[in-house]
């Protein structure tokens, strides 16, 4: 995924990654307020954005419980080896 954005999309990423965690939910923030006022009048208000949050960790849970089936799955086929 990161070979196909620009260099410095990728060393934007880098320094999201080393913020401390209260500046990277402010800075997502931003940027998802930023992305959905692209072509639109007006920007996002709060609601909208707690709403994408709230789906946004939703996925986010769902992935992550899948990929602990997947590793359980996986560890139980190592044991029955």
């Amino acid at each position: 995924m990161l070979t196909e954005m620009s260099t410095a999309s990728q060393e934007l990423l880098k320094t999201f990654e080393h913020l401390p965690e209260s500046e990277k939910r402010e800075v997502a923030s931003e940027i998802i307020r930023r992305t959905f006022a692209l072509g639109r009048e007006g920007e996002i208000d709060d609601a909208q954005l707690y709403a994408l949050y709230a789906e946004f960790a939703d996925e986010d849970r769902r992935l992550a419980e899948e990929g602990m089936e997947d590793y359980e799955t996986s560890l139980v086929g190592e044991d029955t080896r």
